[in-house]
This record gives structure tokens, C-alpha cells and sequence, in this order.
């Protein structure tokens, strides 16, 4: 995801900039407590799926998901560009690899830490274009291609060719960690997946002195090949497992209109699964087409208030404006946001726009940082006070909610749903 100033690189700049580095290589020759509710009353039809509330969540019947205050995480599958990559990047155009100047932990020992929502970046790539890495050979590395990106399918990265390094290279090994995980760990929150379909382009013109360096080029996304995200979802991900856009419509007449009536699935039906949400508003309504209100859909998608599909809303600013994310969960939708101000990325420590994040209803908080980056010296970090590691909401929860009613470590392998 490329949201933030400091995180985002236009498609203009991204062109510019591999463009210059092309033709220099070619010339150089290389707070846990709550105040009372104000969501809409609940009513309607209860979710399919549910599960009773059992010893140990005694609120599982009556907390709901939109009542939850979690840590996620930005780029879940983040890893820091080769150095000398890096160095042969900056030696062309100073500060532009800064924004990705940070690394994750991988997904499975996030969840292990406390993270309840991922953000995973997915490229379509139905002829393995993206199997090797051109700008490799500029920086005198070897260019070691795992196996896995030499199958079709969705891959997992930031910018293909520049800021590549993840994790987990295809979107159903992402999914199967993070699925295994949760098999192992029933008791868990309800954990959020965003997906973000990438499609940047960069240039694709070979070098002259060069022709054997040529960048890949990503396949936009459109209407006839979104589906293909929900596919490879159901191949990792059983149906019981997940929350979807129809458990949560019911029998209302939208979407919309049921999460305006407070009919998101409670806590006991919601533990142990998964929801995703595609964060792309600029592909929201091309997911939707042939699906009204996400009928039959995988995926919530980030809508605008007034939607019939609005459900799930990404507020990347909890301070700008002041009040609306707090207004918007009050109103029913679950909100994610971005705590982390655009300086952090390049080692500064402002806390403003996190600790704002942190008083908001916002259901999610999203940062680079879970944990510290010990390795480059940066401290900063986002938790939730009194957290286990999620906690009530401080707008939606009611005030005899209790963090452990939203997950208890002690529950997490033993909790078993009746």
C-alpha cells in the first residue's frame, strides 16, 4: 500500500525516477476504558455462521466486531530492499528509496505479537514475468528466484524490480500462515485482510547498452480478473472460516443497511475467522459489478457512506478531519486507519496523528511498527493501552467490556466453539 506522503510514490515519480536510473546505469555501465455506546440499535436478522458464546468469553452473545479496537499491520509482507540495491538507487535519485526503509517480522510471528489485521499487496502475473529481478544485476547481486514466483498466480510485493523483498511471495502462502495460525489459535479476535490489487507501472524500455535488463510490467486489474483474488482465497480459506459480505447483509436490503442497524456478527460468531476487504477505491465498483451489495463477494470493499456495498471504510488519517472516524464507527461501519506519521519512516519519533489514532473509534490501526525497528535504531512503535492484545472499543464498547472479553491469551488454543 502506498497511501501516506512519505509512503506514497506517484506513478508520474516512479516512472521518472526508474527512468533516470536507467540511464545512469546505462552511461556509468552498472486506553481500555469506554464510554456508553452511541451505534445504532441493534435489529434485523443475526449473521449465519454463529457460534454460542462459551466458559471463558461469557459477552461472546452480545459483544459485537464492530466493537474492537486492534493493532495491524502496513505492508504485512514488508522487507527492506538489498542494501545495494538500495545504494545504486540513491546514487540516481537521492531520499527515494526512504519510504521503504523499514521491515516487518514475518506474518506468522506478527500474529504472535498481537497484529489482527494485514495488508497484503497482490500483482497479477499469469506468465511468471515477475521471476526475476532486471536491476539485480546492476547492483552485483545474484538474482536467486524462488520456485514459488516461477508459477502463475498472485504475487506478493511492494514495486516490482525496486522494492520487491517479502516474506511471503504468493498471496496462498500469505493466507496459509496466517490460516494456520488461526487453526491453532481458535480463540482469537476476528482478524482483517486487506488486499490491495497492484498494478504501478514502470518503464519497460531496455537499457541500449543493456538489452538483457528489461523492468516487468504489471497487468492492470478490471472487472474480469478481480475475481480471481476471491478464487485464490476459497483455495486457501474454508467457507466456515470467514466473515463475508452476505453473513453480514442478511436478509436486510443492502449492506449498507445492515451495518447501519448494528448487524455485524457478534464475538462468538466472529472468533477463530477471517474477513477481508479490497483497498482499492478506485476498483470498487468494478468488484461490485454483477454483485449488488457485494452478493456472492469474498471481499468488503471501502466505500463512501451512502453505498448500498459500504460496510468496511479506510480513514487513513484519523486527525483530518477531527471527529469523522469516531463518526463513522457511531453509525455502524468499521473503520481502519493509519497511525503513522509520514516522518517515522525515516527514523523521527512525532507521536501526534498515532496517539490521535489510538483515542479513535478506529477499529484497526494499521503501522510499519507493531514492535520497535531495533535494527535501524527506531523506537517509535504503536500498542493500545491495557490491550490483550486487542481491547474495546473506546466509542463502540460498551463500559463493562473488559479487554480479555475481546481476546484472552489464556483462551487462545484452548477456547473451542460450542
Amino acid at each position: 500500500m502506498i497511501r501516506s506522503r512519505a509512503r506514497h510514490l506517484p506513478a508520474t515519480l516512479l516512472v521518472l525516477a526508474t527512468a533516470s536510473l536507467l540511464a545512469a546505469a546505462c552511461s556509468s555501465g552498472s486506553s481500555g476504558s469506554s464510554s456508553t455506546p452511541t451505534t445504532a440499535a441493534s435489529g434485523g436478522t443475526t449473521p449465519a455462521g454463529g457460534t454460542a458464546p462459551v466458559k471463558g468469553y461469557p459477552n461472546d452473545g452480545t459483544l459485537k466486531l464492530n466493537q474492537i479496537q486492534m493493532i495491524g499491520s502496513h505492508n504485512s509482507y514488508h522487507l527492506r530492499t538489498p542494501e545495494a540495491l538500495r545504494d545504486k538507487i540513491e546514487t540516481v535519485i537521492p531520499g527515494l528509496t526512504s519510504s521503504w526503509d523499514y521491515q516487518l517480522d514475518p506474518i506468522d510471528k506478527q500474529l504472535t505479537q498481537g497484529v489482527r489485521q494485514f495488508e497484503i499487496d497482490v500483482h497479477l502475473d499469469p506468465d511468471n514475468r515477475f521471476a526475476t529481478h532486471s536491476l539485480m544485476k546492476l547492483a552485483g547481486l545474484p538474482d536467486d528466484t524462488p520456485a514459488e514466483m516461477k508459477q502463475p498466480g498472485l504475487k506478493v510485493f511492494h514495486i516490482q524490480d525496486l522494492d520487491f523483498a517479502s516474506s511471503c511471495l504468493t498471496f496462498k502462502a500469505c493466507l496459509t500462515t496466517i490460516n494456520q495460525w488461526s487453526d491453532a489459535n481458535p480463540g482469537h479476535a476476528p482478524i482483517l485482510v486487506l488486499v490491495e490489487a497492484k498494478a504501478d507501472p514502470i518503464p519497460e524500455t531496455p537499457l541500449p547498452a543493456q538489452p538483457e535488463i528489461k523492468l516487468a510490467q504489471s497487468v492492470p486489474w478490471d472487472k474480469g480478473n478481480l475475481g480471481q483474488i476471491d478464487d485464490e482465497i476459497k483455495a486457501v480459506m474454508k467457507a466456515d472460516k470467514m466473515i463475508t459480505p452476505d453473513q453480514v447483509r442478511g436478509s436486510y436490503p443492502t449492506l449498507e443497511a445492515a451495518v447501519l442497524a448494528n448487524n455485524w456478527p457478534t464475538l462468538g460468531q466472529a472468533r477463530g475467522k477471517l474477513m477481508f476487504a479490497l483497498d482499492n477505491d478506485d476498483l470498487r465498483d468494478a468488484y461490485a459489478d454483477g454483485h449488488p451489495s457485494l452478493q456472492g463477494r469474498v471481499m468488503f470493499t471501502d466505500g463512501p457512506p451512502g453505498a448500498p456495498e459500504s460496510a468496511y471504510i479506510g480513514q487513513n488519517n484519523a486527525a483530518d478531519p477531527p471527529g469523522k472516524v469516531d463518526d463513522l464507527v457511531k453509525k455502524g461501519y468499521v473503520v481502519r486507519t493509519l497511525p503513522d506519521p509520514d516522518d517515522v519512516m525515516i527514523g523521527k519519533t512525532e507521536t501526534e496523528r498515532r496517539d490521535i489514532s489510538i483515542k479513535s473509534g478506529a477499529n484497526w490501526l494499521s503501522t510499519n511498527y507493531p514492535v520497535p525497528d531495533t535494527s535501524v535504531g527506531v523506537t517509535y512503535t504503536v500498542t493500545l493501552p491495557g490491550a490483550t492484545p486487542g481491547r474495546c472499543n473506546p466509542v463502540t464498547a460498551p463500559p463493562t467490556c473488559k479487554p480479555s472479553d475481546i481476546e484472552d491469551p489464556a483462551l487462545l488454543t484452548t477456547y473451542r466453539a460450542s
